[in-house]
């Protein structure tokens, strides 16, 4: 078939793009935002992209049109479409039918972590034995790569809970029949989506009841949220439900966590019996409780406790998830995707424990839709407890996020963590938070810098002055 994606540089349109092609069919697409990385990675690939949105790239002639959640009612592209009545489905549609239907589905989901667990899942299935087609919205670096088709007959994917287009509202994790159901954890986000963490909760519950009798879910009991969802769908599931967690509830637990080594060292107990230590390169609570979930669906799926033990041994992370980006002068610096206060001061707290005694720096840039706005004003005056030294970037496109109410006021913000007793201040863009914290590095400092976007290459800036500076 010809598939033609509009939106096509979008990261999820993209690996979307490379799978379509490497199962054979002929891809075309088109984007207003032609720029690396992905346009040259749809290149590399010899895909043809159409720059920008237009009524004649009707003409191409393709069997489907495939929209991707960021197109609209009122693109000029989308229009034409819909005027001519030609095929076209969404992004999450066609992986569930080109490729996930007839196979054996991992469904990773949650507020926090997917990306990292997929990614784990991914690797332990791979060494497994299990030959694993994967879909991840991260590189892993274990396989340098987004996504993978393989004639295998398990597919592992991240269940995002975001809608899935302009004309279907769902989560796109209802799209991907699991026959095993990660579900980490649960609170509120995607503010533009959804009104309150109740509408979450309800999308939650939708996929826990998609698993089918011969499956698994497997929730995280950890989190408040995740477990009220579980206990309310008490009596209406109809698998095995598996709960993971620190706490005493789990049917699976991790014990004796070590964090003193170069490994994150465990015991997992099942059912209050000792079942196995493992180790992990991996860092905090957070990913202790990843690794564990994904211990869990990997048993489900028959790989041997030796196996897990290799896979969490010699996996590599993903970019972006506590990235070292380099250390130069003695100065770390560090590139995290956080941005949900949650996740902020987790990742704070896994620095902490790794990089203890060292002056540890938080710089962080409301950037998301929900970080945007003051929604999480008070959340985020807690989440840099385990920092010495935080500066917030001035909120990313306020005229947009303002649409959407209340904006994050990043002064009261660095007026809540000063009253905490540490320095804190804010400067609208990279540019000027380079200027002013490159002179202020001294050997042993530990630069976390968050969010989900470019943030102007700042990470780059500071090691070039860095390198730079005599």
């Amino acid at each position: 078939m010809h598939y033609h994606l509009i939106g096509i540089c979008g990261t999820a349109m993209a690996s979307l793009a490379g799978m379509l092609q490497a199962r054979g069919h002929k891809v075309t697409g088109s984007d207003q935002n032609v720029y690396p990385p992905m346009s040259t990675q749809l290149e590399a690939l010899g895909i043809e992209i159409l720059n920008g949105y237009k009524k004649e790239n009707a003409d191409i002639g393709a069997d489907c049109v495939v929209v991707g959640n960021a197109i609209s009612r009122g693109n000029p592209e989308l229009e034409e479409i819909l005027n001519r009545k030609i095929r076209y489905r969404s992004q999450a549609e066609i992986v569930k039918e080109e490729f996930i239907r007839g196979r054996r589905s991992l469904v990773v989901a949650g507020t926090h972590g997917k990306t990292t667990t997929t990614s784990i899942a991914t690797w332990m299935c791979e060494v497994g034995g299990l030959n694993p087609s994967f879909l991840v919205g991260g590189v892993v670096q274990n396989f340098d790569a987004s996504f993978r088709v393989t004639d295998g007959e398990h597919f592992v994917i991240e269940g995002d809970e975001y809608d899935t287009a302009y004309f279907d509202k769902k989560p796109k994790f209802m799209h991907y029949l699991p026959e095993i159901a990660i579900v980490n954890n649960v609170e509120f986000d995607h503010a533009d989506i959804y009104r309150d963490l109740q509408e979450i909760k309800f999308q939650f519950s939708r996929l826990m009841n998609l698993v089918p009798g011969n499956g698994r879910l497997i929730v995280g009991i950890d989190s408040p949220v995740a477990k009220e969802v579980l206990d309310e769908m008490s009596g209406k599931l109809f698998t095995t439900v598996e709960t993971f967690g620190l706490s005493d509830d789990a049917k699976w637990q991790a014990r004796y966590i070590d964090f003193s080594g170069d490994t994150t060292r465990f015991t997992v107990f099942k059912d209050g019996s000792s079942w196995g230590e493992f180790e992990s390169h991996l860092i905090g609570e957070f990913n202790v409780r990843n690794c564990l979930a994904v211990i869990i669906a990997a048993d489900a799926w028959g790989i041997s406790k030796e196996k897990i033990q290799e896979a969490l041994h010699t996996f590599k992370s993903v970019k972006r998830r506590v990235e070292v980006r380099g250390e130069i002068r003695g100065v770390t610096v560090i590139d995290d995707f956080a941005h949900h206060p949650t996740a902020v001061e987790e990742t704070l707290k896994a620095l902490r424990m790794k990089y203890d005694g060292r002056r540890l720096i938080a710089v962080f840039e409301p950037r998301s839709w929900s970080s945007r706005l003051a929604i999480f004003q008070e959340p985020y005056g807690k989440a840099f407890s385990y920092a010495d030294y935080v500066i917030i970037a001035g909120v990313y496109n306020t005229s947009k996020a303002s649409e959407l109410g209340k904006v994050l006021d990043t002064d009261e913000l660095v007026k809540d963590i000063e009253m905490q007793g540490k320095p804190a201040m804010s400067f609208p863009d990279a540019d000027a938070i380079v200027e002013h914290l490159t002179p202020e590095l001294k050997a042993g400092d530990v630069v976390a810098i968050m969010s989900n976007g470019g943030f102007g290459a700042i990470h780059d800036k500071v090691l070039d002055v860095l390198k730079n500076t005599p």
